[in-house]
């Protein structure tokens, strides 16, 4: 991660030392939020002065609000208009108030951040729009995009990674180039829905992409297995695989599973059907399968239909545990 110069100084301005100015502008960029214990990591040091002296610059200064959870100590919220200003970003969405889940999952991927510092993060909307759509002249209609509706007499607005996830470059493996890397933070909800969501959100970019890696981050493993199944299901083995070769091999383990040799099917083949028949759901495929079932059309059709864009395409994913964080309950307002 490399901060430049110019925005140490600008937090050094205010009379922050130079390795607090670095962890605040970690904080303004990628979390709004944080606790003691991350600023105490980031500085090697023990709880003590350099918290106090930390906090009491922030509180007088009007830069961050300090809210108390019970037997967790406190969070501190990066708010200050006056400071985003002065690093360039007045209207990062950072500056906000969020609810406790929220602030559950900024803090976890500033964990992850902090822990992974070597990388090179693309930090705001507008860096991440750049690089895909400038650099690797991806459509930006393929990118992830949520409408904000404003007040009376405003237009709506199109905002991009909204979720705030870390986005960045790193390598897959020991000695492989840098891929782009996308990541979802679970603030350890019950159900892996919203992952199921994000993944859908994304499904557009994915395809446009020769290689990336996906990590998943959260505090604790119950979802790790799950979520590797739902994303090799999901994005891997359709991104990867032939399309057309597959949906060949699927009509015709489909049309055997139809007729009186249904026997023959070996166990790979009908674990492939198995899977067929949930990745090739819909009238469209079931259009296609009674045609060539029927001899309307040929292979050489299908393929044209579903042309590799990227056969030699890999797509990464791995699991990254944070130490378990604890459970946040504010002493005033339990629903955050």
């Amino acid at each position: 991660m490399n901060i430049p110069k110019c925005q140490i100084e600008a937090l050094t301005a205010f009379g922050y030392t130079e390795s607090e100015a670095r962890f605040l502008y970690i904080v303004a960029m990628h979390s709004g939020y944080f606790t003691a214990r991350q600023f105490l990591g980031y500085v090697d040091a023990k709880r003590g002065y350099r918290t106090h002296s930390l906090a009491q610059k922030l509180i007088t200064q009007g830069h961050a609000t300090m809210r108390e959870y019970r037997r967790n100590g406190c969070i501190y919220h990066l708010y200050s208009r006056k400071l985003y200003a002065q690093l360039g970003h007045e209207n990062l969405r950072n500056r906000r108030r969020h609810r406790l889940e929220a602030i559950r999952t900024r803090l976890l991927g500033l964990d992850f951040i902090l822990a992974n510092q070597g990388y090179q993060y693309l930090e705001t909307e507008a860096e991440k729009v750049a690089y895909f759509c400038d650099q690797l002249r991806i459509d930006k209609a393929c990118l992830p995009v949520k409408l904000y509706m404003g007040g009376p007499g405003s237009q709506p607005t199109l905002r991009c990674f909204v979720d705030k996830f870390p986005l960045f470059m790193s390598s897959p493996r020991p000695g492989f180039s840098p891929v782009v890397t996308f990541s979802y933070v679970d603030p350890g909800l019950e159900t892996l829905t919203g992952f199921v969501t994000h993944l859908g959100q994304y499904q557009p970019l994915f395809r446009e992409l020769a290689d990336f890696r996906f990590v998943y981050v959260s505090g604790t493993r119950a979802h790790f297995e799950k979520a590797t199944e739902l994303f090799n299901s999901a994005v891997k083995i359709p991104l990867e695989s032939d399309i057309a070769a597959d949906l060949i091999r699927y009509f015709r383990a489909r049309s055997i599973w139809n007729s009186s040799e249904f026997r023959t099917l070996g166990k790979i083949d009908l674990l492939f059907f198995n899977e067929g028949k949930r990745r090739f759901a819909g009238d469209r495929f079931e259009t296609l399968f009674k045609n060539w079932k029927a001899g309307r059309i040929v292979e050489a059709e299908l393929r044209g239909q579903f042309p590799s864009n990227a056969p030699n395409r890999k797509v990464y994913f791995e699991t990254y545990l944070v130490p378990k964080q604890p459970d946040f309950r504010a002493k005033d307002d339990e629903s955050g």
